[in-house]
């Protein structure tokens, strides 16, 4: 069996014991650096009451609180499954080098886990969007980014 296949099957197993644990849904994931798993998620939405709490981000954020670090460049993932959108830019700001996972969208999507809503929506114009949108305070909120150009001894990112 190549690692590949070893880790992800790790991915899936995280998946399984976090839903028979009732603590979300079916996802799993985990980060490895070189041959060794830095950071494990599960999916934990309803027995956290976070929606975010998805298997990715809980695995991104483990994996970052161990290695000290906000960017896992020298990683990679592992998961249960096809990102959905939320799990896709959380990864990007992590900045992996590689994702592997096991089952699609439509996998996901067949056991009641459809997010295809969401993809459509990010390409809507804001004002045909479902949720409404409306910008307040524009020349505040660029006072604040004006003053993080300026700031010396920021860490950027």
């Amino acid at each position: 069996m190549t690692r590949e296949k070893k880790f992800i099957r790790v991915a899936i197993a995280e998946a399984k014991k976090g839903m028979e644990r009732n603590d979300g849904g079916p996802f799993g994931c985990i980060i490895v650096q070189g041959d060794t798993i830095v950071g494990r998620g599960n999916n934990r939405v309803t027995s956290s009451n976070d929606p975010t709490a998805h298997a990715e981000v809980v695995a991104i954020r483990d994996a970052c609180n161990n290695l000290s670090t906000f960017q896992l460049s020298d990683c990679e993932l592992y998961t249960s499954c096809e990102p959905c959108p939320m799990c896709l830019g959380a990864i990007y700001w992590a900045r992996p080098k590689k994702v592997y996972y096991a089952c699609t969208k439509q996998d996901a999507a067949d056991a009641d886990f459809d997010d295809s809503f969401i993809y459509r929506e990010v390409t809507l114009p804001l004002h045909e969007r479902k949720i409404p949108m409306e910008q307040l305070c524009a020349e505040d909120g660029r006072a604040v980014f004006e003053a993080w150009k300026q700031k010396q001894d920021k860490t950027a990112y």
